[in-house]
């Protein structure tokens, strides 16, 4: 599958975000940079901020202080539809797609942004609007092809396997042609094998594509293997951004993250029978 038309990854910049909700800090004075092509992700314990962090940089939440730039365009305090339009798209740790549509119609939906036919010329089925749903759907196909769920594009997504199901959450996010994508926990709750088929389908994602891929997960083993740089939050706060192999080594990620019986040691070991595995 190859990249949109003029498709240009962005430089998507976090500058001293800040979050509080009723004195509550979530996130304090936070930053790091996903450059442009790369994959990022952002780690820490439960509480730390990660998905506070998402639900600013997609619009959800407002922040408090700070800026999120993406290229040119301040993404602070734009509604999630104008961000989406920049070309931000996101999945969620928990699948947000409709059960009883096919999988071919939750595609279609992340179709909305690019489609130009009003919504007379849709309801009367006038041909203009009749070919850019071909269109569409033959984007579709393709999307579902390259993330592995075609055979899966005329099935309610409500009776598909979850590991399928957080696939073609994937797609979805795909067929609005992102720039920036972020992925909330792409595993969670997937069993061995569904790990390793989404983990190769996000390298092509990466090859294929150069989109730039911000991701939140808790499977330390894949983040090692597939992001190239690593930002840690901990109580809201960025305790450390570097390589995999080097943040894992940070005593202050271990007592974060890690935790206080994993010694450094045994962690870098970890990072670096990770980096042999992937070159094997």
């Amino acid at each position: 599958m190859t990249a949109a038309p003029e498709f240009v990854a962005p430089e998507l910049a976090v500058t001293g975000l800040t979050v509080r909700f009723a004195g509550l800090t979530a996130l304090d004075d936070v930053d790091f940079t996903v450059t442009p092509g790369s994959m990022h992700a952002l780690i820490g314990p439960n509480g730390a901020g990660k998905s506070t962090c998402f639900n600013v940089l997609s619009g959800v939440y407002r922040a408090t202080s700070g800026s999120v730039r993406l290229g040119g365009t301040e993404l602070t305090g734009l509604p999630p539809h104008r961000i989406a339009a920049l070309g931000v798209a996101r999945t969620f740790q928990n699948i947000a797609l409709s059960p009883r549509l096919s999988t071919a119609d939750n595609l279609m939906l992340g179709r909305h942004r690019l489609t130009r036919a009003g919504f007379v010329a849709c309801g009367l089925r006038l041909p203009a609007a009749r070919r850019e749903e071909r269109r569409h759907r033959a984007r579709v196909a393709e999307i579902a092809e390259f993330v592995g769920v075609a055979e899966h594009l005329g099935h309610p997504v409500g009776l598909l396997p979850y590991g399928v199901q957080k696939r073609v959450e994937l797609a979805r996010a795909l067929c609005l042609e992102p720039r920036v994508l972020l992925l909330d926990e792409p595993v969670a709750g997937m069993n061995a094998p569904e790990r390793r088929a989404m983990a190769a389908v996000l390298r092509q994602v990466r090859a294929s594509l150069g989109i730039s891929i911000l991701l939140v997960e808790h499977d330390m083993d894949m983040v090692a293997r597939l992001a190239d740089e690593v930002t840690v939050l901990d109580f809201g706060r960025r305790v450390a951004t570097g390589t995999p192999a080097s943040v894992q080594r940070d005593p202050r990620v271990v007592r974060a993250y890690l935790g206080t019986g994993k010694s450094a040691a045994s962690t870098e070991e970890a990072a670096e029978q990770a980096t042999e595995e992937e070159h094997a």
